[in-house]
């Protein structure tokens, strides 16, 4: 059989930085190139970044996209690249002049073929028929004697359409470009999936994914190459940028359906022939490498850094503010922060008032000293008296007071020496509502927003025995760990004063805000009635606090935001 060298480059494109992004094309492809790769693929809407969302709509940054294509394919020719075939994922439009999320087929210095993405996913953060119209090709390039069938993300997740006329056309290979986003425990799934679709085809799949992060979403590569038989060739490392170079086998060429031949689902057949004789297999070949895939909490922690560190930078920040309670929920941003930017360029704020323990200011220190942030204490006693003196508050409003105090001092910290602040609100508390508005709600960017209670624990424990066994000191202090939570508001507070238990808690949220569960089915699995009908009104009434949150990124299969569309003005209380 003709042998074949593919690479496949996952990497971190920037939305709406067309000439950075064709810049790295360039680069990774001159190493694909000195790999000896015969064809290199990039991922989906790589020369724009994705999701673009109403950028699609602007007519100019549609044609920034096509004129940025035929530049691109120009100057790998020029460059001395013209001879590898580079497929990459761009933003295109219909004949009909509708944008479509296409692929093109880069070869000679010359766009030799364009095609767009044929399924488009309308459901949890996808939009697509927002935006684009299908695509009705399957593209199929024949390189070196063996048939490379085309593909864009959502093409392999519906049944049917270029999976099948992959198989009919008995393609060596199909090879399809994605933005598919992290949620836990995703690379099983597109395992599995990219198994089931070798099948079906009869070929090898090669599933490019890419990495980075944009707003809520994190994607997190695990671009993989499974043969006919679904047994794993190749897999990329997890939310690192990687070219995958491998030799794959692959069968020879079929002649049976001509071009334009119409297909499964009404696809018409493109034929893109890119000449070169069949090659042998080399000796030694090109082995894939096949990485570990990262378990769960690891792979948590590398998405909520990975969010963090992408949202800073590409929105042209180099440092973060936040405040240190000595509570677990900053602590915890702290640490994600310090491995997201650095140490160096985190800076916190301890704010005590009168009813702020000793052991929480000395356990916001102790994290300061373990981890070499910086820290600077401004007590809000002052402030607090001031407003109290002109407005006499009292119960909740009182408390509330001490937290918009504590957010307008780190907003105006922020202005003054422009760092980017981040909120450290959990899931559990963004839930029912338990937090500030204008207080400890402020910020840019929520790094572990769509994190639950119970797994923010989890989550220190494992970092402090990351950094155990590094033989690193630990940067979470065990008291913040171990101590009840609780947002020290008034005297003796503890967040079970207002809250159920945090286990009852989130195992009841999971049931109603992932699993779309109502009131009665969640009674029935066996949860307290009362604690059941708190929770759902809790739910529903916070609405519109969540709508005023940061972004934060993506790690759970519905996050607050782009998974969970619900009207704030809403009057059903059943669940």
């Amino acid at each position: 059989m003709p042998n074949l060298r593919l690479a496949l480059g996952q990497i971190d494109p920037w939305v709406g930085d067309i000439g950075r992004n064709c810049d790295e094309v360039v680069r990774w492809a001159r190493e694909a190139a000195a790999a000896g790769a015969q064809v290199v693929g990039f991922p989906e809407m790589v020369v724009t970044g994705y999701p673009v969302e109403d950028l699609a709509l602007r007519e100019s940054f549609v044609e920034g996209s096509r004129a940025a294509l035929v530049g691109l394919a120009e100057r790998l020719g020029t460059e001395g690249l013209g001879g590898l075939a580079v497929v990459v994922g761009y933003l295109g439009r219909s004949r009909g002049g509708r944008p479509q999320n296409c692929a093109a087929v880069l070869y000679g210095g010359r766009v030799v073929s364009r095609f767009a993405k044929h399924y488009l996913p309308n459901y949890g953060v996808f939009d697509e028929y927002r935006y684009f119209v299908p695509g009705d090709q399957l593209a199929v390039v024949r390189l070196h004697g063996v048939d490379i069938a085309l593909a864009v993300c959502e093409d392999i997740w519906q049944d049917g359409g270029r999976v099948a006329a992959a198989g009919q056309v008995k393609a060596g290979l199909l090879l399809t470009l994605n933005g598919s986003p992290y949620e836990r425990n995703k690379d099983d799934v597109r395992l599995a999936l990219v198994r089931e679709r070798a099948a079906e085809a009869g070929c090898a799949v090669a599933y490019l994914n890419m990495v980075g992060s944009q707003d809520e979403l994190i994607f997190d590569g695990g671009s993989m190459v499974v043969d006919r038989a679904g047994e794993v060739l190749a897999r990329a490392r997890q939310f690192e940028e990687q070219l995958l170079v491998l030799d794959l086998e692959l069968p020879a060429a079929s002649d049976e359906h001509e071009d334009g031949a119409e297909l499964a689902d009404g696809l018409k057949l493109q034929r893109i022939g890119l000449g070169g004789e069949p090659q042998e297999r080399p000796e030694p070949p090109q082995v894939g490498e096949i990485a570990e895939p990262l378990d769960d909490e690891a792979e948590i922690w590398a998405a909520l850094v990975s969010g963090t560190r992408a949202y800073v930078e590409k929105n042209g920040f180099r440092s973060v503010l936040l405040g240190l309670s000595g509570g677990i929920d900053s602590a915890l941003v702290a640490a994600i922060a310090t491995d997201a930017v650095g140490a160096e360029n985190v800076y916190c704020v301890s704010m005590p008032s009168r009813y702020s323990s000793q052991h929480s200011r000395d356990d916001a220190a102790e994290l300061a000293r373990r981890t070499g942030v910086h820290l600077r204490t401004v007590p809000i006693a002052g402030m607090f008296d001031a407003y109290q003196e002109a407005l006499g508050l009292t119960g909740l409003a009182e408390e509330n007071l001490q937290s918009r105090l504590r957010g307008t001092l780190l907003m105006a910290v922020s202005n003054q020496e422009g760092h980017l602040v981040l909120a450290p609100g959990n899931k559990s508390e963004l839930a029912v509502g338990y937090s500030t508005l204008y207080g400890d709600s402020v910020g840019a960017y929520g790094p572990i927003k769509d994190v639950y209670k119970t797994l923010i624990f989890r989550l220190a424990r494992w970092r402090n025995a990351v950094a155990a066994e590094r033989g690193e000191t630990p940067p979470i202090p065990e008291n913040t760990i171990s101590k009840p939570p609780s947002a020290e508001l008034r005297p003796d507070q503890v967040d079970t004063d207002s809250l159920p238990d945090y286990e009852l808690l989130d195992a009841v949220l999971d049931l109603y805000v992932e699993g779309d569960q109502g009131r009665d089915a969640i009674v029935a699995a066996g949860y307290p009635a009362e604690v059941v009908d708190r929770v759902v009104r809790l739910v529903d009434t916070a609405e519109y606090k969540r709508r005023q949150y940061p972004p934060g990124p993506k790690i759970s299969v519905k996050a607050f935001g782009r998974d969970r569309r619900l009207p704030i003005t809403n009057r059903w209380r059943r669940g």
